[in-house]
């Protein structure tokens, strides 16, 4: 726990970094002019679609029905739109973190790596290809849990538990990956992600209800259906804000987990004297300086 504390204090304060900041715009602008011209040509005919699928199968009398239940009837004439927004959201999240993977994490990556772990080895343990399969099989399995718990977004308090455990483990299980590709060997990689699984998953479950924030853009009723395209593109940047953070939160973490390990290789030099050479710790774990985290 004190290690993920730690981390994020040190990735807050590299998210306040001028580069960082500027970093969110490139995602951001990309992802934006993807779906506003996706928007401009699909929206309207994805809406007509669902208004015809619910006259032709009655599911007006039964989606008012199970909102009354909730006290949510009036929702029932924007239940339409809203659905279609719902069933955006996943998508515009996703393009949004394809970004941020490939135009923001190289540059965090880096950024993390020059300023406070100038010396730690790299060993490239991890590829592109590695990234793109442990993302690609991630997001299919989180996008039918995201289906099958939809109905949930509903009911305001399973909001906030369900949506944010699964970014949590989507996060955790991309993020981790990526941030030790280039330092790590496999094997490093591998006893890591073992050993520092449920610390890991915990930064993933709170960066997920972070992540969860943007959704409040959505849960304005009329006034978001009204103010789609400008509560789009808020949401949007705020998700690659997030995301960014998030890599620099797990960048911090998994370099400073490894550079532990790798002291423990020294430690062990005597048993294993080739391991010495090749282990390198940037600074000392146990004191943080504040040069170290600016």
């Amino acid at each position: 726990m004190q290690a993920a504390l730690l981390a994020f204090g040190r990735a807050l304060w590299s998210q306040l970094h001028w580069r960082m900041l500027l970093l969110t715009l490139l995602p951001f602008l990309a992802s934006a002019l993807l779906w506003g011209v996706a928007l401009w040509f699909g929206l309207q005919p994805l809406i007509d679609w669902l208004q015809a699928w619910f006259v032709e199968h009655q599911g007006f009398g039964a989606v008012g029905r199970m909102l009354g239940w909730i006290g949510l009837g009036a929702l029932k004439t924007l239940i339409v739109p809203l659905l279609a927004m719902w069933a955006l959201l996943p998508l515009m999240i996703l393009t949004a973190l394809i970004f941020v993977a490939t135009l923001a994490i190289p540059a965090v990556v880096r950024h993390v790596s020059y300023r406070s772990y100038p010396a730690l080895q790299e060993r490239h343990g991890g590829s592109f290809f590695g990234s793109l399969w442990t993302f690609c099989s991630t997001f299919v399995v989180f996008a039918v849990l995201w289906l099958v718990t939809l109905p949930l977004a509903l009911l305001p308090p399973l909001t906030f538990v369900v949506q944010p455990l699964l970014w949590g483990w989507l996060t955790y299980r991309v993020m981790a990956y990526d941030a030790l590709a280039q330092h790590a060997s496999a094997d490093e990689r591998r006893t890591l992600l073992r050993r520092h699984r449920w610390p890991l998953l915990l930064i993933g479950a709170v960066a997920g209800a972070m992540g969860a924030a943007p959704t409040l853009l959505w849960l304005g009723g009329a006034l978001s259906v009204i103010l789609f395209p400008l509560l789009a593109a808020g949401a949007i940047w705020l998700y690659v804000l997030v995301f960014v953070f998030t890599g620099l939160w797990f960048q911090h973490y998994c370099l400073a987990a490894l550079a532990e390990l790798r002291a423990g290789a020294v430690a062990d030099s005597a048993v294993h004297p080739a391991a010495a050479a090749d282990a390198v710790l940037p600074h000392d774990a146990h004191t943080v300086r504040f040069k170290d985290i600016n």
